[in-house]
């Protein structure tokens, strides 16, 4: 039933998630991202405390001095060009740490793969239409639940640091001005790695709920699941067109070999072994060529091409490939064999019908398709 209506039943497959992350559906936790983002800011604002300090001071010097010769040559654009120098490099600092955080941060979740089609204008962004839809929508109304439940936790969390902290914050301005700056500056420390938590445990229930989503969205229909089982196969009629080309390449190399043969011996279809005997050239039979899969195919197809006769003895195609190599005479101990054989085709090129021989091959050279010793 599910296969005719197209119900997408199935879960998505490896190959389905990659093909999302190549064109950009991958999960996306905003939570996750805002929460390593602050909690990396913090990071580096608590180690580059002492350069943050020096450069707070160093502005507020810049822009408190009112000596006489600020007085005397007042300059607001040179002082601010002056505060401003002295704070961009924290600032550039900060943002790049930020930057590089959130980028990995998303890259994690996307597989390694940035898709820079992202960053392309999407008109439906501001399509009113749809902006209703997603405000509207089932989507929408799980977005403003998290914003709710994250306006509650981090107000929370807010309000339980401000109240242990009130009287301090009260008090401050008593003392010199860098000692209290400088505990102002480990409060704010304090209430952002306080507010990271928060945002790290709205992550850690958003995280799941986007895996979730995603893998809803990228079910597959049982049609669907067909046809990638059967572009990762590859169809019969392609892996066809594959073995045929194999064989034309295989016969390419054993074509002229096969012309001189004059039988071959198969096992029936896993090895082939190519034959001939001329008194001229040895006192024995060589072996013009053998092959193993495609190549013992090709080997009988151009055999059949030939004329050439093809008879099945596995045990004995089986010896002669493993004990002999292409242009060598075969084994002593399996003249016997080899001759018989041969007396067997020559009768038949002679318009005879002799009985088909009874091939023994020595127990020592007996193999099994692997080369192993087969008793």
């Amino acid at each position: 039933m599910s296969e005719q209506s197209g119900e997408k039943s199935f879960a998505p497959s490896e190959k389905k998630l990659r093909d999302a992350a190549k064109e950009g559906d991958v999960i996306r936790s905003r939570e996750l991202a805002t929460a390593v983002v602050v909690l990396a800011g913090v990071a580096w604002l608590w180690f580059a405390d002492d350069w943050m300090m020096n450069s707070f001071g160093e502005i507020f010097h810049i822009g408190l001095r009112w000596d006489r010769a600020a007085l005397d040559n007042f300059e607001p654009g040179a002082i601010m060009l002056a505060m401003l120098s002295a704070a961009l490099p924290m600032v550039l600092t900060l943002g790049v740490v930020t930057i590089i955080v959130s980028l990995a941060s998303q890259l994690a979740f996307g597989r390694g793969k940035f898709n820079a089609g992202n960053m392309a204008p999407k008109f439906s962004r501001i399509n009113p239409l749809s902006g209703l839809k997603r405000m509207f929508g089932p989507n929408g109304w799980i977005e403003l639940g998290k914003a709710l439940v994250k306006v509650a936790l981090l107000g929370s969390i807010a309000w339980w640091f401000a109240k242990d902290v009130t009287g301090e914050i009260l008090g401050l301005g008593r003392g010199n001005l860098m000692g209290q700056l400088g505990y102002a500056w480990d409060l704010i420390i304090r209430l952002m790695l306080a507010l990271s938590g928060g945002l790290i445990v709205i992550a850690m229930f958003d995280v799941p709920v986007q895996i979730i989503r995603q893998l809803g969205r990228l079910k597959m229909t049982h049609q669907e699941m067909r046809d990638e089982h059967k572009e990762s196969e590859g169809s019969p009629e392609k892996k066809g067109a594959i073995r045929q080309r194999q064989r034309e390449i295989a016969k390419g190399g054993v074509h002229r070999a096969m012309r001189e043969a004059q039988f071959v011996i198969t096992n029936p279809t896993h090895f082939s072994v190519a034959l001939t005997y001329d008194p001229s050239r040895a006192s024995a039979p060589i072996v013009l060529a053998k092959g193993r899969g495609e190549k013992a195919l090709a080997m009988r197809e151009l055999a059949k091409e030939l004329n050439v006769p093809v008879l099945e003895y596995p045990m004995l195609a089986r010896s002669v490939y493993f004990t002999t190599r292409e242009n060598m005479v075969i084994r002593e101990e399996l003249f016997i064999a080899v001759a018989s054989v041969l007396a067997f085709v020559m009768s038949l090129k002679r318009g005879e019908r002799p009985a088909r021989p009874v091939i023994d091959v020595p127990t020592a050279l007996r193999f099994d398709e692997f080369g192993r010793a087969s008793a």
